[in-house]
């Protein structure tokens, strides 16, 4: 498959701080990448330059060919924090996305804030407020937001981090089937090794700051791309999910 979103030999320096070391990576279309390694190693700073918040210091970010240097629709992104808009309905949130869809009519918008209504089953919280529902429902409207304002690619900053277990485990599951219906491409940043070996099709590892790839791993050729709770329990998963710890430990002690 062709290279979708490339980093080309990115360097990030912060001051006299080295976050990034030089990388290249290239991401296919509709790939599930997870990036994984410590708190504060610089992968998300790597998310970031993928959605045009930062630059990098040297070399470039592209998106299906094109220079990344500022954001737009094309690219959604969903952060830890809940960013609803608390003076809109669930509904109104979805359909803020589309404020800037000049090609859509208000039909259509309507249409679309429907479809991602039922994709994240919070067609029956249509009319609530953000203050009325639980912190994993916000994290829905945020992820169905960024769908129905078309963006290609999704990029999570560690959404589920702030979560309780059980629903965070119940929103791995849902994100899994969105990305099977949507075929969007997802970049999503976690420090939780068994959360990114459930979600990745790919998992790249990196190094305490300033961030290296320590390993680039197929999950999808290890445990296929169909994942329910019972995956979890499968001696594969415990064989990954060892091995990816075993790495991180060798490459970066055993700070998480």
């Amino acid at each position: 498959m062709q290279d979708y979103l490339q980093f080309d030999n990115i360097t990030k320096v912060f001051g006299p701080v080295n976050v990034v070391s030089r990388t290249s990576l290239a991401i296919e279309r509709t790939q599930f990448v997870v990036f994984l390694g410590p708190s504060g190693c610089g992968k998300t700073t790597l998310m970031r330059m993928a959605g045009g918040l930062d630059t990098p210091t040297e070399g470039c970010v592209r998106l299906d060919r094109e220079i990344i240097d500022k954001p737009d629709r094309r690219r959604g992104m969903v952060f830890q924090s809940y960013s609803s808009f608390p003076w809109l309905t669930v509904e109104g949130n979805i359909e803020f996305g589309m404020r800037y869809r000049t090609d859509l009519t208000k039909e259509e918008k309507t249409a679309r804030t429907r479809h991602y209504l039922r994709l994240v089953g919070l067609e029956d919280f249509a009319g609530a407020y953000p203050n009325r529902i639980s912190g994993g429902m916000r994290q829905r409207v945020a992820i169905a937001r960024s769908l129905a304002a078309g963006s290609d690619v999704l990029l999570m900053d560690e959404p589920f981090g702030a979560l309780d277990a059980l629903t965070r485990e119940r929103l791995q599951v849902e994100l899994r089937r969105i990305h099977s219906r949507e075929k969007k491409t997802i970049i999503f940043v976690t420090h939780d090794v068994e959360e990114a070996v459930f979600l990745a099709d790919r998992i790249i590892v990196f190094s305490r700051r300033p961030a290296r790839v320590v390993a680039d791993i197929d999950v999808a050729a290890r445990l296929g791309t169909d994942r329910t709770l019972e995956s979890r329990e499968l001696p594969e998963f415990f064989a990954l999910r060892n091995h990816v710890l075993h790495l991180i430990r060798n490459e970066t002690g055993d700070m998480m």
